[in-house]
């Protein structure tokens, strides 16, 4: 297969070179020189610009931080739409609003393209893994096409529907992550001042009724969780800044349909906390530092 990949950051890189891995020819664009020298590193093709990046693609994939990125990749001056060839298949695995996806998608007919929104769950460790959960909005050929490229970067990929349904797979998805990995730093930092051992502590969640992906995969306390980024000071994971933004994208969904999403509310203060004392770019699990902070 010939792959264009927009994007190149934390979950795009990594899911870049498992198609690299896999064999697969993959021309790159990314805003930032480390992401596309880590990306020319494991043989990819460096571009300088998204429509240099689609020319020889028969599929584009992109991953970018929000709507406005999104919308200008593919519809801006110089967006990829006008550069593909007729019979393109796009799959945005971004996290935006539904409707960004569907305009996209609806302008892509004129020019014979199709375009589909697959966002993805499973954070940087199942970037890396290749064990992503990809949540496909898209018609049924549509669906059935994306699945050669995406069981190359995932092991779960659920079609939710038509185009739009993916992102609102995810964006609920993301809400139920958000208020869980809160718990999961509320109890680990209550338990922790109580004078239990953090370890121990884990141990208990992990083997009883509190275990979740935030226990146990993406725990909160360094050392709990190896892999997780809280072992590495928090870096490279699943930036607050971008849990604060699916946070807002559930907050404003609910109050397109006047559902109440109470618990959904809190923890995005929460983040917006987070994100003002200057750990925006620290990974969401980072939110324990809130509890830390108070317990002071």
């Amino acid at each position: 297969m010939n792959i264009a990949f927009i994007g190149l950051g934390n979950m795009g890189g990594a899911m870049a070179h498992n198609l690299l891995k896999a064999g697969q020819n993959v021309w790159g664009f990314d805003l930032s020189p480390k992401a596309l020298q880590q990306f020319a590193d494991a043989g990819g093709v460096v571009c300088q610009s998204p429509q240099a990046a689609v020319q020889q693609a028969d599929i584009v994939i992109s991953m970018l931080p929000a709507a406005k990125h999104v919308r200008e990749v593919y519809l801006g001056e110089d967006g990829i739409l006008v550069a593909l060839k007729a019979g393109s298949l796009c799959i945005d695995c971004s996290t935006i609003d539904p409707k960004t996806i569907q305009d996209i998608s609806a302008a892509a007919l004129a020019y014979q393209v199709n375009v589909c929104d697959a966002p993805v769950s499973g954070g940087t460790i199942g970037a890396q893994a290749g064990t992503l959960t990809f949540m496909v909005g898209a018609d049924a050929e549509t669906f059935a096409a994306t699945q050669a490229v995406l069981s190359l970067m995932g092991k779960n990929i659920v079609h939710c529907g038509d185009v739009g349904t993916g992102q609102v797979a995810k964006i609920c998805n993301n809400l139920i992550l958000g208020i869980s990995m809160a718990a999961v730093a509320e109890g680990m930092a209550l338990g922790a001042q109580l004078g239990i051992d953090p370890q121990a502590l884990a141990g208990v969640i992990n083997s009883s009724s509190g275990r979740c992906w935030s226990s146990e995969v993406c725990n909160p306390w360094p050392g709990i969780s190896p892999n997780a980024p809280a072992s590495r000071n928090y870096q490279d994971g699943f930036a607050a800044q971008l849990m604060l933004k699916d946070l807002g994208l559930a907050v404003e969904a609910a109050g397109q349909v006047k559902q109440p999403i109470v618990l959904g509310g809190l923890v995005q203060q929460l983040y917006q906390q987070l994100c003002l004392q200057g750990n925006a770019n620290l990974d969401f699990s980072s939110i324990i530092q809130q509890y830390l902070v108070a317990k002071a």
